[in-house]
């Protein structure tokens, strides 16, 4: 009633009879749920979704030599560069150095739901988590036929009783800035800001950027980090 649709167009739309519900029923449902802008984006992607292409393989996870160069040249801020699964693709010196050490460094997710070490690494799990995962939904959404997704989604939802958990919520977010408070083995305790770039010559990757207070304990724990990257250089 408050969207201004019949109960019966509403129930043959919750159960997939209604393919092709305008923008103004969306947007309407959206208003009437309390969806956020993320969420309301969902929708809308979910109802209409976009026709993947599909490149030659691997050539969306190889970061551009031109962006590799680019990173290289920021010696004091950690930089890597990830895919819509959370494959870590490539990174600086800095970058590499905040996950040393950890198993599955190479996927964020895998990180954080099976490497029992990521409860520490990531000092407010939970809430760090929760955030990987709506991001996880948000590229699903985008590309619910990726195999490699799927493949991804199988294995956390087998392994990991907390990623089920957090995935029945269908939280979607995609990732923009934040803070993140990581302790690492050897640096100690950090808690880094960082903004995330879409790479326009590759749009399923994103650059994240990270960066610490100017004259904090986070910023002198950075220089220790990147003290050890130097000497093991």
């Amino acid at each position: 009633m408050l969207a201004g649709v019949s109960t019966d167009y509403y129930i043959r739309l919750e159960q997939g009879r209604e393919r092709r519900p305008s923008d103004q029923v969306l947007d309407a449902l959206a208003q009437v749920l309390q969806l956020d802008a993320w969420a309301t984006d969902h929708l809308h992607e979910l109802a209409r979704p976009k026709a993947i292409k599909r490149t030659t393989e691997g050539r969306t996870d190889r970061v551009s030599p031109t962006l590799e160069r680019l990173m290289l040249g920021w010696r004091n801020t950690p930089a890597v560069v990830v895919n819509r699964r959370l494959d870590v693709l490539g990174g600086n010196s800095l970058g590499e150095a905040l996950y040393e050490g950890l198993d599955h460094r190479d996927n964020l997710l895998r990180l954080t739901f099976l490497n029992p070490d990521a409860r520490v690494f990531y000092r407010d799990w939970e809430k760090d988590a929760a955030s990987k995962t709506a991001q996880l939904h948000t590229a699903a959404a985008a590309d619910h036929d990726d195999p490699l997704l799927i493949e991804l989604l199988a294995e956390l939802s087998r392994e990991s009783a907390d990623f089920r958990r957090m995935w029945a919520r269908h939280d979607v977010r995609a990732k923009t800035t934040d803070s993140v408070r990581f302790h690492h083995y050897l640096a100690g305790d950090l808690t880094l800001s960082y903004e995330a770039f879409t790479v326009n010559s590759c749009p399923d990757q994103d650059l994240f950027i990270f960066q610490a207070e100017p004259g904090s304990p986070s910023e002198q724990a950075l220089t220790r980090l990147r003290s050890r990257v130097a000497i093991a250089g």
